[in-house]
C-alpha cells in the first residue's frame, strides 16, 4: 500500500481500495505491505548507497531547479518535469544546508522493452538528472520506496498506467545500483476525460468505480483497454477468460529486462 507520502494520505482510503478490489473479485497474495511501516528498509537501502558515495545533499528549492533549467533552456521531460542541473553535485554552495538527498546518476542510456509500448530508451542523467531519494520534508521519495518494495516482495512484472512510464528508466538504474534483479514492465494507456484531456482520477474529480455492478465495471475497463467484450455472467468467469486472453496477447519473455 503506497502510503509513504503521509501528509497526503486520506484516512480510510486504503480500506476503500481493498474493499473495491474484493468486490471486483480481485485479491492479493499474503500480507499487505504498508510503505508507512517500512522506514528501516528504506533507510538501509539509502545507507548502502551513501556508503558507496552515491548520495549527496542538495540545498536547492523547486523554484531554483526550475529557474536553472529555464535559464539553460533545458526541455522538460515526458511528464513535464525539469531535469536537475547538478547544482549541488560537487558540494553545497556556501551558507546552504541540505534539504533533500539525491542519487548520483551514472552516465549512459537506459534501454528496456515495454510489453505494450515497445522499445524504450532514456538517458537518465540528461533527461532527469540526479533525482531525490529523500525529500526536503524528510519523507522517502516514491522512486526509492517502490524499488525497495518490489525487490523485497520478489516482484517480476509491473503493470501500471502510462503516466508512470517516465519513472521506469530511473527505477531500473536505482534497482541495478541496489543489486535488485531487472523487472518486466507494461504500461497501459490512460482513460482520459473527453473535455479536459486529463486522466480520469480522484484528483481530477472523476467518479469512483461502481462496485455495486462489478461485472459491468470490469467489462468497461476491459473495453477501454481496446479489447472486445467477454461473454460472462459472473466476475469470476470474466476474470478467468480475460486472464487467458491477456496471457496470449502479452506472452512473457523468457528473461526480464
Amino acid at each position: 500500500m503506497e502510503d509513504v507520502d503521509t501528509p497526503r494520505t486520506v484516512a480510510g482510503a486504503a480500506d476503500t481500495i481493498m474493499s473495491q478490489l474484493t468486490a471486483l473479485g480481485l485479491h492479493w497474495d499474503g500480507e499487505v505491505m504498508w510503505q508507512s511501516q517500512r522506514n528501516a528498509a528504506y533507510q538501509s537501502a539509502f545507507d548502502s548507497l551513501a556508503a558507496r558515495g552515491l548520495i549527496y545533499g542538495c540545498g536547492c528549492t523547486r523554484r531554483e531547479i526550475t529557474d536553472s533549467a529555464l535559464r539553460g533552456q533545458t526541455a522538460p521531460g515526458m511528464d513535464g518535469e525539469r531535469p536537475y542541473p547538478g547544482t549541488c553535485r560537487h558540494g553545497l554552495p556556501p551558507g546552504r544546508q541540505a534539504r533533500a538527498w539525491r542519487l548520483r546518476v551514472p552516465p549512459g542510456v537506459e534501454h528496456f522493452e515495454d510489453r505494450w509500448l515497445g522499445p524504450q530508451t532514456q538517458d537518465v542523467a540528461t533527461a532527469v538528472g540526479d533525482f531525490a531519494l529523500r525529500r526536503a520534508d524528510g519523507l522517502w521519495a516514491y522512486q526509492l520506496a517502490v524499488v525497495v518494495d518490489d525487490a523485497e516482495q520478489g516482484v517480476t512484472d509491473v503493470v501500471r498506467g502510462a503516466d508512470l512510464l517516465s519513472s521506469t528508466a530511473r527505477q531500473r538504474v536505482l534497482g541495478r545500483l541496489l543489486g535488485a534483479p531487472p523487472l518486466r514492465y507494461l504500461h497501459v494507456p490512460l482513460i482520459l476525460d473527453i473535455d479536459s484531456g486529463l486522466k480520469l482520477s480522484k484528483q481530477n474529480g472523476a467518479p469512483a468505480i461502481d462496485t455495486g455492478s462489478p461485472l459491468a465495471a470490469l467489462q468497461s475497463a476491459w473495453r477501454n483497454l481496446g479489447f472486445a467484450p467477454i461473454a460472462a455472467d459472473r466476475p469470476a468467469d470474466f476474470l478467468s477468460a480475460a486472464t487467458a486472453h491477456w496471457a496470449r496477447r502479452f506472452p512473457l519473455p523468457a528473461v526480464a529486462g
